[in-house]
């Protein structure tokens, strides 16, 4: 399973070419630039907004890559890519692979994550003249391929899936004049570090609602700023795990690509307090 967002970024390209996936009309920037977990949104929060720019009577699609490296030495690459239909439904596909710094020198984790989505309310782009966001529910299912480390630590299982509510709301001409966006997100989930140190642990095996948010202001329609907060359950007593939050800007040189940088902290991290790095990625959406 190892190779499977290569596979299916070939197969989204290969219906690009044959027309199966369209060029869509919706604007751009409102696919998002894609979650480290593969789904449409910021860089660590899903939003509502459904991947690619595919409207209600087109297909979309997106794949992107994006590499964090924290000051501790862990680094984090996913490869992922979504196709959205109709502007309503959603399937992701994601890998995370998590190098472990000289706390487990020359020694990765793997977490594969597959997401649905679904748009069940609201436009957060064209309903202007409404005060309520667009709303989506979705699941994650993850499965963390290389589990002695988490064991180690005393994460509980291999395998879980986070459920998801989100909700999203586009002000155009908002903040100063600028079109903004808030995200709201509800994760039940009991991942350990997004999952990628297995889910569960010797504190807590319950799964809990933790809270995401994100805000983003659009200084042009290619050039976005934003931020995102994101709590996550603490299981292990092994260490304390902290929210992970970020600073990013995202640009769009051209419609189907965007480019995004972030300043990110993702809190402690097993032995390593405090780690903060750079996040980059690009992503092309249809």
């Amino acid at each position: 399973m190892n190779k499977h967002p290569l596979w299916l970024f070939l197969v989204l390209l290969a219906l690009a070419g044959t027309g199966t996936v369209q060029a869509g009309d919706r604007l751009t920037a409102t696919s998002g630039v894609g979650t480290v977990e593969g789904s449409a949104g910021g860089g660590l929060v899903p939003w509502a907004l459904i991947g690619g720019y595919g409207s209600r009577d087109q297909i979309g699609a997106s794949a992107h890559l994006t590499r964090v490296r924290t000051d501790g030495g862990y680094t984090l690459t996913t490869t992922a890519a979504a196709i959205g239909v109709h502007d309503t439904w959603e399937a992701s596909v994601a890998q995370m692979r998590f190098g472990l710094s000289d706390t487990v020198p020359g020694q990765s984790v793997r977490l594969n994550v597959l997401g649905l989505k679904w748009r069940v309310l609201g436009d957060a782009v064209y309903d202007q003249d409404r005060w309520w966001p667009q709303l989506s529910v979705g699941a994650q299912y993850k499965y963390n391929e290389d589990m002695a480390v988490p064991t180690a630590l005393g994460a509980r299982r291999a395998s879980d899936t986070d459920l998801l509510v989100s909700a999203t709301k586009v002000w155009l001409g908002g903040l100063a004049g600028y079109n903004t966006l808030a995200n709201l997100t509800l994760r039940r989930t009991r991942a350990n570090q997004f999952g990628l140190l297995g889910f569960g642990g010797d504190l807590r095996d319950e799964a809990q609602w933790m809270p995401e948010v994100s805000g983003a202001v659009l200084l042009r329609d290619d050039l976005a700023v934003g931020a995102e907060w994101r709590l996550k359950p603490d299981n292990l007593g092994v260490f304390r795990e902290e929210s992970a939050h970020d600073v990013f800007i995202a640009w769009w040189p051209v419609r189907h690509l965007s480019l995004t940088a972030a300043v990110v902290n993702l809190g402690n991290v097993a032995n390593k307090a405090s780690q903060r790095g750079w996040y980059v990625s690009a992503q092309t959406q249809y």
